[in-house]
């Protein structure tokens, strides 16, 4: 029984599709001490997704505010 491998390759349109579909999130901290003296602290937080993703994902943890009745 021989195994057969594919290679199926992804057009950067799919890659770029995907993730805007799905959303990716890089989450960074660094921090420079010298002598235990903190010189500089960075945090950083990148969200790459389309507006649609990002606004159904948001809602669900309470990012947007809510429409008020007038």
């Amino acid at each position: 029984m021989a195994i057969e491998k594919s290679i199926a390759s992804s057009s950067i349109a799919e890659v770029i599709d995907r993730v805007l579909d799905k959303g990716v999130v890089i989450d960074a901290f660094v921090r420079v001490a010298l002598v235990g003296i903190e010189l500089i602290a960075i945090e950083a937080r990148v969200v790459i997704a389309s507006v649609e993703t990002w606004l159904k994902y948001a809602e669900a943890i309470g990012l947007t505010a809510q429409p008020s009745a007038a």
